[in-house]
């Protein structure tokens, strides 16, 4: 079955102003993937590539360029697709450094080989028994608006709140994460932070010990990636558990992920697929972490409903109990209608509802 791969932009538009501490988001651009089988007319696989300005490194201005060659280099090869040699299409035909396209591919082609049902994984989740429970994101914006967010996932029935900080005065954050608190035992409402490095080196201490006193489960990435020894420290001393995010972008050798995790030993991880390079990357940083008992969840990166349901099915593999980063697929006006649902601060998989996909 010589497989064909082809591509098309997609402009994702942001029902509302995203806020991030990297700035203030109002569209993103996916590229959709499509691998056809030209011996099965109608077997397509689908995947989506969406590296994140600022943050993948593969967000370059040569991408849709590179995006080309590596389809080019599949078409090229009249490849047929099995388990066992997934892998090794996946390493000869995309460079490392171009993880996004790596997570694009890999779905695409884990998608046609069970099927082009939009399947990738097979597990309760995708027959639609279980449901994947998440977080609720709290975008960063004035006071009242991030205040309104918080009302607004409390009365959906998110009992996990995931707050951006780093952007706004740093009191106004605290009173919201106070008012919540004020309100809510952490027994009822679990709170987590997410900085995206934007903390200082020189006052970072200082603004972990006062978020000590809201009784968070974790703050993600407190300062940039790549200051090591300061890492490290707070990994063994914060009075908040830190978990990584940034920092483990761009790491793609085992060893160096094992290095990596060893040295500083953080109480968690964050694993974002389309940004580590895919499922089989994100494999390897899940057995690192659980030799070195250390925790993670995965989040989904800003992708439309065909990235994120690659990823939430992944993520469902590993009945993982902690509250996982993957509501995103509401943000936009004009993603694709997908069976993807949240009910009660859990995503489902409605098999009563079907897919609406571009066509390529």
């Amino acid at each position: 079955m010589p497989l064909k791969i082809v591509y098309k932009p997609c402009t994702l538009h942001f029902r509302k102003e995203a806020g991030t501490s990297r700035g203030i988001l109002t569209q993103k651009t996916s590229w959709i993937l499509q691998v056809a089988d030209s011996e099965q007319p109608g077997l397509t696989g689908y995947g989506e590539c969406g590296p994140l300005p600022g943050l993948s490194v593969d967000d370059l201005p040569d991408f849709e360029t590179q995006l080309i060659d590596v389809c080019d280099l599949f078409n090229s090869l009249d490849l047929d697709v099995f388990p066992f040699n997934l892998g090794i299409i996946l390493d000869q035909v995309v460079p490392q450094h171009l993880p996004s396209i790596r997570f694009g591919v890999e779905s695409a082609l884990l998608d046609i080989m069970k099927g082009g049902k939009r399947k990738p994984f097979k597990n309760d989740f995708a027959e639609g028994k279980t449901g994947v429970l998440m977080n609720g994101l709290i975008w960063m914006g004035s006071f009242d608006d991030m205040f309104a967010q918080v009302e607004e996932k409390l009365s959906q029935g998110f009992t996990t709140l995931k707050m951006k900080v780093g952007a706004i005065d740093f009191d106004k954050e605290c009173r919201i994460l106070e008012s919540v608190r004020s309100r809510y035992h952490k027994d009822q409402i679990t709170l987590r932070v997410d900085a995206n490095g934007a903390f200082k080196p020189e006052d970072v201490e200082q603004k972990l010990a006062v978020l000590s006193a809201f009784d968070l489960h974790s703050i993600e990435q407190p300062i940039k990636a790549g200051q090591h020894t300061l890492m490290a420290t707070l990994c063994q001393n914060s009075p908040v558990p830190v978990a990584l995010d940034e920092e483990l972008i761009g790491v793609f050798d085992y060893r160096e992920k094992f290095a990596l995790l060893k040295k500083l030993n953080p109480p968690f991880i964050i694993l974002k697929p389309t940004l580590l390079g895919g499922f089989r990357h994100t494999s390897e940083w899940i057995e690192i972490a659980n030799r070195l008992q250390i925790g993670w969840w995965i989040t989904s990166a800003l992708e439309s409903n065909i990235g994120l349901n690659a990823i939430a099915q992944y993520t469902a593999a590993f009945n993982n109990p902690l509250p996982q980063g993957l509501g995103t697929g509401q943000l936009y006006v004009n993603n694709f209608e997908s069976p993807l649902e949240v009910r009660e601060g859990y995503l489902y998989y409605n098999v009563e509802k079907g897919w609406e996909l571009p066509a390529l």
